[in-house]
């Protein structure tokens, strides 16, 4: 019930700390949005004026151009050159002065007659501009205004016309003769605009926006237009017959920061400033005083909790000093009976651990003498071929030795002499016969050295030279690489051999009797690849074919130890061998090793070479 209870009065504590922190977000985001929404006017507000001064600052400009009298004369005698050529002058002058960007004069036909751009490539003169709205005002006595992308030079500007009379001292009476034209450039609020974080936009009284620091809403509108919006605008070529969409189907990444906005009118022609405020910074600010309300109520939590948990643990400490009188007698007796358990389980262990030992002692025992015992294995079947070979020697030590004894006695010292060389050749080819018996039979330390492989396959195959001559197998050797790998020159040999042996006895009931040894390198490793025209590997064999005591051969002729011993000397230098059949027919085993240097070594004589061996 006490569990119950507590439960409750944890929700509701949780209930009543979420709200304070939901009210703390929706005040903060409250008063974050009228924050920002009063400091958006006012930001506007400034930004309203400056760029009304610059309107209106041009306003007069056209007024006060049209009454210089070259004007006049120019619109009386629009064929005069010179009367032009001045007009031009006088123009280009008054634009550099007040810093607009053009001033030009058109006829009653809307064709431009001087223009302060005379001499440059985009120039007005000659061109016609009766389409544009403020030339049509002007025409008819009004002051004319105009915001549009320039039909000549493809650049914004705000346009402000005004009509010239024939007469200038009696304005208003009769028809204007021609209309004076300035041009304004309003890009330079563009460049201001672009410091503000939130989006600024001056939209046309349609909705399309032409001066904003976002370059994706330029020309898009915040509306979409209707038909006869799209119409005066084609009419106009305000914005030079671009296609206006709302800003509303743009990308994501292009609208961003588009939606709830502050206005203010501004100018003559019913535009609208409009900044967009920054929904992050609300949210943001938001976020923090939630956050801070959060932090508070952390505070009381965890200091509620920090005076429960000592009002606990002093109760607790007093119960835990009559429980430990209490236990401190248990445990007594308890001590007494665990220790004489733990003394009988220790003497336990002991026993086991002393016998572990010695399994794991007689373990790695068996597994060297293993290892000796294959190679003893392959000593013992090339044991027939070895006395082969040896008795030869020992045939011809025994005759040279008779005749030298012959020649001795006769006198006949240089037949003796070279009877003794040749005893003396003999018996160094049952040395070197015997030096590889030895070599191969000892022990292996396992000392790691770099171990030349065409060193080690030549050793390999002499020690093999009878039983390929006595099993008439043709040897293939292609061994020209001179490479090193590091690892042990006894154990890759006795990898070699068995191999090669295992290959001898797949071509024995074969046809054709070959077996052929290559050396390769590849990139960083190096390949030593043995092949025989046999049977090759049966199916049911290949997946048994590394496992210890498996052997396809007739009892006495192997322990099934060869490929197993082989292929864990292989992997202990981080090797790999692989076994597979060949489509022409055969097997084919892979000896893989990684390579330790590459680089020319010093020849050893042809016997090292390519060459074909026939035995």
């Amino acid at each position: 019930m006490r569990s119950k209870k507590r439960i409750v009065l944890f929700l509701l504590a949780l209930c009543c700390a979420a709200a304070v922190v939901v009210t703390a977000y929706l005040i903060g985001e409250s008063k974050a949005r009228s924050g920002i929404q009063a400091s958006s006017e006012r930001q506007l507000h400034i930004i309203a004026l400056n760029l009304e001064s610059v309107l209106e600052k041009f306003e007069t400009l056209p007024f006060v151009v049209a009454f210089q009298p070259e004007v006049t004369q120019a619109l009386a005698r629009s064929e005069d050159r010179a009367v032009i050529e001045r007009l031009n002058l006088i123009l280009q002058s008054i634009q550099r002065q007040a810093k607009v960007s053009a001033i030009y004069l058109m006829d009653r036909n809307g064709n431009t007659l001087a223009s302060s751009n005379w001499n440059e490539p985009l120039s007005f003169v000659g061109r016609n501009f009766s389409f544009r709205p403020y030339f049509q005002d002007a025409l008819k006595g009004d002051a004319g205004r105009f915001y549009g992308i320039g039909n000549a030079t493809g650049e914004p500007g705000y346009f402000i016309a005004q009509p010239v009379y024939p007469d200038a001292t009696a304005r208003g009476a009769g028809h204007p003769a021609g209309v004076i034209a300035v041009k304004i450039s309003l890009s330079e609020f563009e460049e201001t605009w672009r410091s503000s974080e939130d989006p600024i936009a001056l939209a046309d009284r349609s909705g399309v926006v032409f001066l904003s620091n976002r370059p994706d809403w330029k020309y898009q509108s915040t509306v979409a237009l209707d038909a006869i919006a799209q119409r005066d605008l084609a009419g106009t070529q305000q914005y030079a017959g671009r296609e206006i969409t709302p800003i509303g189907t743009l990308t994501a990444s292009a609208q961003k920061g588009f939606g709830e906005s502050v206005s203010q009118p501004i100018g003559r022609l019913g535009w609208q400033l409009m900044q967009f405020p920054s929904h992050a910074r609300v949210e943001r600010i938001a976020n923090l005083s939630a956050l801070a309300a959060a932090l508070v109520l952390a505070i009381a939590a965890i200091s509620l909790w920090a005076f429960y948990q000592r009002r606990r643990r002093l109760e607790e400490q007093l119960a835990s000093s009559r429980a430990l009188r209490q236990a401190a007698e248990e445990l007594d007796r308890r001590i007494a009976q665990t220790t004489h358990a733990l003394t009988k389980a220790n003497q336990s262990l002991e026993t086991k651990y002393a016998k572990l030992k010695e399994t794991e002692h007689l373990l790695r025992s068996t597994q060297n003498e293993l290892v000796q015992a294959g190679k003893l294995a392959m000593l013992g079947q090339m044991a027939a071929g070895m006395t082969h070979e040896l008795n030869q020697p020992l045939a011809a030590i025994r005759a040279f030795a008779d005749n030298a004894v012959t020649f001795l006695d006769r006198g006949q010292i240089t037949p003796a002499s070279e009877n003794l060389t040749h005893i003396s050749a003999a018996s160094a080819r049952m040395g070197a016969i015997i030096g590889q018996l030895k070599g191969f039979a000892r022990k292996s330390h396992e000392t790691v050295s770099s171990v030349d492989l065409a060193q080690s396959i030549h050793a390999s195959v002499a020690l093999l030279e009878s039983e390929f001559h006595r099993q008439d197998v043709a040897l293939d050797m292609d061994v020209s690489e001179q490479v090193r790998v590091t690892g042990d020159a006894v154990r890759i040999e006795q990898v070699l051999i068995n191999l090669l042996r295992n290959a001898i006895d797949a071509v024995e009931g074969a046809a054709t009797r070959q077996v052929s040894i290559r050396l390769q390198r590849r990139k960083d490793e190096v390949v030593i690849a043995i092949r025989d025209s046999g049977a090759g590997i049966p199916e049911q064999v290949a997946a048994h074919l590394f496992e210890p005591f498996f052997t396809t051969k007739p009892s006495g002729k192997g322990l099934g130890l060869g490929l197993a011993i082989s292929s864990s000397i292989v992997q202990a230098m981080n090797g790999q061998l692989i076994a597979r059949n060949l489509p022409d027919g055969g097997a084919e085993f892979l000896v893989r090793l990684p390579l330790q240097a590459i680089g020319p070594q010093p020849a050893k004589g042809s016997a090292e070479g390519d060459h074909l061996v026939s035995m």
